[in-house]
């Protein structure tokens, strides 16, 4: 009887301090992967900026609303000012650290930190993920809704009820973070459902009430954040205008003003000498017609009236322009750090948070000026671009590849989320090497953790 006891003892104290080791172990992968993801902001001296990222500042600190600008994050960076901003950019690593650790886990190699922390070195090393962990920015939220949209729908019965709502929190917060994430998350929604009813794709069946309910929460929550802060019950303002700047530089708002000009009841005539090829130069010229006219607030009526003439004017043009629009963006996706043009930020730090401006001033983007065009041309484009490729083999040659049924929705997911975004940002603003780096960046990852799967040990009786 004694000996039993020491024995069932001993297990139970050999158990507790395994179980002690394997959150030492975690504990230390984790910050690992932390400081990792750091590392871009760590070397700079300061989180990296963004010429928008003033934009989401004054939004949240002035109650001012912004083109394109969510107030709701803006909010988030005004939490870390005390702090010059690092734990908004801690939280932003944090979260990718953990949604990589739990992918890995419903996919069969969870229990494995220092996998864990090869994978997201791994990742860091060849993407654009540290840059954007570490940014002023809303970007990394995108990777982050899509990986929380696979788990919920793929891998509803693999995550406990705690993560179910933490993944659900995670969509909630990334839509009302930028229009864009809002659109891609209720796009991978639906087509989600939708797809599920073609059997010749043979994925598991999503379980989308979850992703559906955050998605759903995302929406209401921007609409009631503008409202608390800065006093619109809107979504926020301006997707119309990137729109129409993307007709403008397809040249179809040149057609139509030709066509229709002069006429005294279009206050765009008045400008049809000043109208740009570019839809930067439209939407951010100092000089631009567009401000003279109103902006985003005062043009809107005549905005979207033109845009609604010329869908019926010119379909054809719209559509071709729309399709050359998404494979345009499909296939851009360098990663881009901003050195030359943050002046909007700049003047933002002035205005409202010049204790921090010698800080902001002294990092390496202001002086240094990395230069990201070597790690474009020789890592990045190409590693995304291969990733991308493989992702699209993995899932057609799934049955030969063995590949387990969440590892194939994963790649379905993910390719799916790249898809949509390359039409959203491609049609309804214009391509941007930004909008697709910022979800390309989790390809590596995907075919890693396949790799991975590969290799994997197997496990006998």
């Amino acid at each position: 009887m004694a000996d039993s006891f020491v024995a069932t003892g001993g297990a139970s104290a050999g158990l507790d301090r395994a179980g002690i080791a394997g959150r030492a172990a975690w504990a230390l992968a984790g910050a690992a992967m932390v400081l990792v993801l750091l590392a871009p902001a760590l070397w700079n001296g300061f989180p990296i900026i963004f010429p928008d990222t003033g934009g989401y500042l004054i939004a949240a600190m002035t109650g001012t609303p912004m083109l394109g600008r969510s107030a709701l994050y803006g909010l988030f960076l005004s939490a870390g000012i005390p702090f010059a901003f690092w734990p908004c950019v801690i939280l932003q690593s944090a979260l990718m650290a953990w949604l990589f650790a739990v992918t890995l886990r419903v996919n069969g190699l969870g229990g494995r930190p220092w996998l864990a922390l090869g994978l997201v070195a791994l990742t860091t090393a060849t993407t654009s993920l540290p840059w954007f962990a570490g940014q002023l920015m809303p970007d990394i939220l995108f990777a982050a809704a899509a990986l929380a949209l696979y788990l919920l729908s793929y891998a509803h019965e693999r995550v406990s009820r705690s993560e179910r709502l933490a993944l659900a929190a995670v969509i909630a917060l990334a839509v009302p973070s930028h229009m864009a994430a809002a659109a891609l998350c209720v796009a991978v929604t639906a087509a989600l459902w939708l797809l599920s009813y073609i059997k010749s794709f043979a994925l598991p069946k999503p379980r989308l009430a979850y992703a559906a309910c955050a998605v759903v929460a995302g929406l209401m929550l921007c609409l009631v954040s503008n409202a608390a802060l800065i006093g619109k019950f809107s979504f926020t303002p301006g997707g119309s205008s990137f729109l129409f700047g993307r007709l403008i530089e397809d040249g179809i708002i040149a057609t139509y003003v030709e066509d229709k000009c002069p006429d005294p009841a279009l206050r765009i005539c008045a400008f049809a000498d000043d109208i740009p090829e570019q839809a930067d130069d439209w939407l951010w010229g100092e000089d631009s017609a567009f401000y003279k006219l109103g902006g985003w607030d005062g043009y809107a009526e005549e905005q979207s009236r033109i845009i609604r003439e010329t869908l019926t004017l010119y379909p054809l043009e719209h559509l071709t322009t729309a399709i050359a629009a998404t494979f345009g963006q499909l296939f851009s996706f360098q990663t881009e750090v901003s050195l030359d043009d943050n002046e909007p930020t700049f003047q933002a730090f002035n205005q409202l948070l010049p204790d921090l401006l010698p800080a902001l001033m002294s990092a390496r983007q202001q002086n240094d000026q990395p230069d990201v065009v070597p790690l474009n041309t020789y890592l990045y484009v190409p590693v995304g671009a291969l990733t991308t490729i493989a992702l699209i083999g993995a899932l057609l040659l799934r049955r030969r590849l063995n590949l387990t049924p969440e590892a194939a929705a994963l790649c379905f997911t993910l390719l799916l989320a790249l898809s949509a975004n390359a039409a959203i940002c491609g049609i309804f603003s214009h391509p941007v090497d930004r909008y697709q780096s910022r979800l390309v960046l989790l390809a590596p990852f995907v075919v890693a953790l396949l790799v991975a799967q590969r290799w994997r040990p197997s496990v006998t009786a």
